[in-house]
């Protein structure tokens, strides 16, 4: 495989190619009958123009000659036709089956690819890869390539046709197609830069796009759709105008080349018609370099039209390619990603968790000039409550994302049962936590399906245990189908609060000997949250648990309360001992309660 494949056009080339080598006996079939139906396409000008000749002949009409010559041609035509589709069919078939393996890959590495690439990379930049730009790729797979293999087959095939009826008359293509390979050369540089400009401003309209209709409530609420609109409509212009200069500068080579195509063309036809003169007035005999008839004619100005049409194409294949190409750029570099990294030859199964965990002197950046923690320690005896709070960036979040390994510590270690993280299976790490987040996901499915997510295996019963303990059972019990409801896309038909208990409900049927809790009742009111915490004391029983809360009131009985202001530890101890400290922390419980 070439070097950096994912960043020049050989590269990407050799990596459509090794797809289209997966599928080889469509393939197969697909170029043979390339070559029989162009074979057959070539034939007919051969027949039109014996047809002609028995026409003109000097000794009369033969009748005979000439029908016998309209219908092998017909039957060629006709027959090459016939291929033609086939072939079509066979290269959608093609085509298909290259890029759902495409899309298979790009999705199974998006699923293995480390959470801090999804945290610089929008949701609707990556499904504008998964679908436009597969689809552009999809559409010059489905008929450029099929293009591209007739064009090269007609070419030769003309030239050739073409030196048998007359050499002389082939010196025209000397000067005009240099002049179409170099034009054509000199623009598609030009060109492909902005093909890349163009895809790259469509994912950020979709990515904005995405971004904006998900918060759609929050713009009504504030009032914003004005200046919302304004927004998309400078992008869609920025868009817009990238698409426009791909395609207009683009454009100019298919008419300028169809202009060199027309000149060579009335060329021939001229000097054919010179040396037809000279032929019939018996100035050049019969099988002399310059002798010509006039079915000869007609054949070659057919065949120099089969000859100049596939290099007309190839103008605006290389258009299309330059699209196809920066499409499959793009889907090659997050194919081409760096996955999650993998665990170390030597490391360890997690067993038996007991769920002792420890920081110490942890640091750590999401980039290189700016530090998020330093020198943390933290110590969480098994069974014990851990409670983090402190303003908004002090790397509350963070410590969630080092202790679940979505990221590598900076400095320092993380150390469960003693044993280092790092060193520890991921697999295994992250089914020793259940993790209930302020951000919900509940999938396209039903009730039970979305409970059970959190268990295998769980049976029915399992699953109504778990949304009573959730506080969830009775609202399930009243909906159409129950348990069977099937839930739309993100829970969007039920409010925020009970998607939050549908995913408490989830987290009470695990049975990981770890908890971590990210403003697990944030989207819930008063009562219920009483309602839930009573559930979540009896599913942190004996459970390792990590709680992050703005609302103190859900901390309040926690082992022990860390304050993080800076990325370091600014207070330490239970409820009691930080009011009585009279420090951040108490200001802000009294604050939130006076």
């Amino acid at each position: 495989m070439i070097k950096n494949t994912s960043k020049n056009k050989l590269g990407i080339l050799c990596r459509l190619l090794g797809y289209m080598l997966k599928v080889w006996p469509l393939f197969v079939i697909a170029i043979i009958l390339t070559l029989l139906s162009n074979q057959l396409a070539l034939m007919g000008p051969r027949f039109s123009g014996q047809a002609i000749d028995a026409i003109s002949a000097a000794n009369g009409v033969d009748f005979e000659e000439v029908k016998s010559n309209i219908v092998k041609m017909i039957i060629c035509y006709a027959l090459s036709a016939v291929l033609s589709l086939i072939l079509s069919i066979i290269m959608i078939n093609i085509s298909q089956k290259i890029v759902g393996r495409m899309r298979t890959e790009l999705f199974e590495k998006l699923i293995r690819l480390p959470i801090g690439f999804f945290d610089a990379t929008s949701v609707g930049d990556i499904v504008s890869r998964m679908s436009y730009d597969i689809d552009t790729v999809n559409t010059s797979i489905s008929h450029d390539v099929v293009q591209v293999m007739t064009s090269i087959y007609t070419v030769i095939g003309s030239l050739i046709f073409m030196w048998n009826i007359s050499r002389s008359l082939i010196i025209v293509f000397v000067v005009t197609v240099p002049v179409s390979i170099i034009f054509t050369r000199y623009r598609s540089k030009k060109v492909r830069p902005l093909f890349k400009l163009r895809s790259k401003m469509l994912g950020e309209l979709n990515g904005y796009a995405e971004e904006m209709l998900s918060g759609c409530r929050t713009i009504q609420c504030y009032n914003r759709q004005k200046q919302i609109c304004k927004n998309f409509d400078n992008r869609n212009e920025e868009a817009m105008k990238a698409y426009y200069n791909s395609e207009y500068y683009a454009s100019a080579m298919g008419p300028t080349v169809n202009l060199i195509n027309n000149l060579s063309i009335s060329f021939i036809m001229i000097l054919g018609g010179i040396l037809y003169m000279y032929s019939s007035a018996g100035v050049f005999k019969t099988g002399s370099l310059f002798f010509i008839s006039l079915g000869g004619i007609a054949q070659f100005v057919q065949y120099s039209r089969k000859f100049a049409g596939p290099i007309n194409e190839f103008a605006n294949i290389i258009h299309e390619f330059q699209s196809a190409f920066s499409a499959a750029e793009r889907v090659f570099k997050i194919i081409d990603e760096e996955p999650e990294k993998v665990d170390d030859a030597d490391a360890k199964d997690l067993v038996a968790v007991k769920g002792n965990v420890s920081f110490f002197n942890v640091g750590f950046g999401y980039t290189n000039d700016k530090k998020i923690l330093e020198n943390l320690s933290i110590t969480a005896d098994k069974g014990k409550t851990i409670a983090i709070v402190g303003p908004t960036g002090a790397g509350k979040t963070t410590i969630i994302n080092l202790l679940m390994r979505f990221y590598d510590v900076n400095a320092g270690n993380i150390f469960i049962d003693g044993i280092a993280t790092d060193k520890i299976k991921r697999k295994d790490l992250r089914k020793a936590f259940i993790m209930v987040l302020q951000d919900t996901w509940l999938f396209n499915g039903t009730v039970f399906e979305n409970i059970a997510y959190g268990k295998e295996d769980a049976t029915i019963d399992e699953v109504i245990k778990a949304a009573k303990a959730a506080k969830i059972h009775t609202f399930i019990e009243h909906l159409p189908l129950g348990y069977d409801t099937v839930l739309s896309d993100d829970g969007v038909n039920i409010s925020k609060g009970q998607k939050q208990l549908i995913t408490i409900a989830r987290a009470i049927l695990s049975n990981a000997p770890m908890l971590i809790l990210d403003e697990a009742t944030s989207n819930v009111d008063s009562r219920t949250e009483i309602q839930i915490q009573e559930a979540l004391h009896s599913l942190m029983k004996d459970r390792t648990c990590f709680i992050i809360a703005h609302r103190l009131s859900t901390i309040k009985n926690a082992d022990s309360i860390i304050v993080l202001q800076d990325g370091k530890i600014s207070e330490q101890g239970n409820h009691a001992e930080l009011i009585r400290a009279n420090g951040f922390y108490s200001k802000l419980y009294n604050s939130q309660f006076n």
